[in-house]
């Protein structure tokens, strides 16, 4: 079959039921799913941790969420670069999956010393780095670019449903031991070393992606970003992640403005990842069917009404219901789809590397936005501060859109 009538075999999307995605989305979701009931188990209890145990403010708890997130920047290039380089993106991201169920015991030796955590959040944010753009390279792989959508979409909402439910975990297991945050730790590796198992059994590498070919070279990494799409692509990413504050400050502003009981807190991360993974596949397939920009658009105008919400006169059950599923609509709506908006657009050789490029860029200006949130929380108050991060939102909103009105057509990878 010729290339074009193949490509036009593929760039229609069925109108039907979800198509079946193939074993390893799956099996890559299924990974995701248990690890991140892990990471949330700690996720959920970790700004109460920070700022009520160990009595961090606001600009302390911003620089360790940025350091959270941002973290993971620098190893997501060296990730992807790796993986590519040597042809095994599994291996890079078993690694990268290890380091993290590793970190989870370090809490439990770096005690109540603030700098010691920060060294473990970042050991753990190190390892998603790691792992990141390799998995989402074989998610590329498993596909058609047609499919790409609902691809990450279906394996987005996996990794939702992880993040649904490792608060409840942690909160029974909070219950269980009369608030021990060592236990929640503890309990935390085992759920992500049974992740590290069911990679290595199940996730299968493509083989084209371990055949032998000329060597990458750090040169071909850089010349990636001549493709002005995939520049416009990388700076729409760092505007993405600076409009970002982080769960943690939207959840502490949620807890002040409702004075919610500190055993319910990790409950709200509950309500975001029900929002998510409720959305996250049909966003996928809506993606696929009227444009990817669009629907990264109206996460965007989610963020910024969230952050609205959390400044306005609105409150009780109604606030907690918007913000939480409005915040869930915004991460269904962007992060899966982000990366289904750059996969067409990178050669099968430098995939993970490409990806990497613009995971990297969302990650350092969320670094940056989690940095003057918490300073701007310090200086104006939060309600000041929320005002801010939704006029950014609105910002960064107009100028992703400037950047990738029709400039993003997927074409299929060299």
């Amino acid at each position: 079959m010729s290339l074009p009538v193949y490509l036009s075999t593929i760039e229609r999307p069925s109108r039907g039921r979800l198509a079946f995605m193939g074993g390893n989305v799956l099996a890559l979701g299924t990974v995701s799913l248990i690890t991140d009931v892990s990471s949330e188990m700690v996720t959920a209890i970790l700004p109460l941790y920070l700022v009520l145990g160990l009595g961090a403010g606001p600009l302390a708890y911003g620089v360790l969420d940025g350091v959270y997130t941002g973290a993971t920047a620098v190893l997501r290039i060296v990730g992807g670069f790796v993986a590519d380089r040597v042809r095994s993106r599994k291996l890079v991201a078993g690694l990268g999956y290890g380091l993290s169920a590793l970190a989870k015991p370090a809490l439990l030796l770096a005690g109540r010393s603030v700098p010691a955590v920060g060294l473990v959040i970042a050991a753990d944010r190190l390892g998603k780095g790691l792992r990141t753009a390799p998995r989402d390279a074989l998610i590329t792989e498993a596909v058609p670019p047609s499919q790409l959508g609902r691809a990450f979409g279906l394996h987005r909402t996996m990794d939702a449903v992880g993040a649904f439910l490792g608060p409840l975990v942690a909160l029974g297991v909070l219950a269980l031991t009369a608030g021990s945050y060592d236990a929640v730790f503890v309990t935390s590796f085992c759920v992500a070393a049974l992740a590290v198992v069911v990679l290595v059994l199940f996730v299968r590498e493509k083989a084209a992606a371990a055949s032998p070919v000329a060597a990458i070279r750090l040169g071909d990494a850089v010349r990636l970003l001549a493709d002005a799409r995939l520049r416009r692509l990388v700076v729409a990413a760092g505007l993405l992640g600076l409009a970002t504050i982080g769960d943690g400050f939207v959840y502490l502003l949620l807890q002040r403005r409702e004075e919610l009981s500190v055993v319910w807190f990790p409950l709200l991360a509950v309500g975001t990842s029900l929002s998510y993974l409720l959305l996250a596949t049909p966003l996928g397939v809506l993606a696929d069917r009227i444009g990817r920009l669009p629907v990264l658009a109206g996460g965007g105008v989610a963020l910024a009404v969230t952050y609205l919400l959390l400044t306005g006169p609105l409150g009780g059950p109604p606030l907690l219901v918007l913000v939480l599923g409005l915040y869930g609509l915004f991460y269904a709506a962007t992060d899966g789809v982000l990366m289904a908006l750059a996969g067409p657009l990178l050669p099968a050789g430098l995939r993970a590397t490409g990806l990497a490029l613009v995971q990297t860029a969302q990650a350092l200006t969320y670094l940056v936005s989690s940095v003057l949130f918490g300073l701007a929380w310090q200086t104006w108050g939060p309600a000041g501060a929320g005002r801010a991060a939704a006029l950014l939102a609105v910002v960064a909103l107009a100028g992703i859109v400037l950047l990738l009105r029709n400039r993003t057509r997927p074409e299929v990878a060299r």
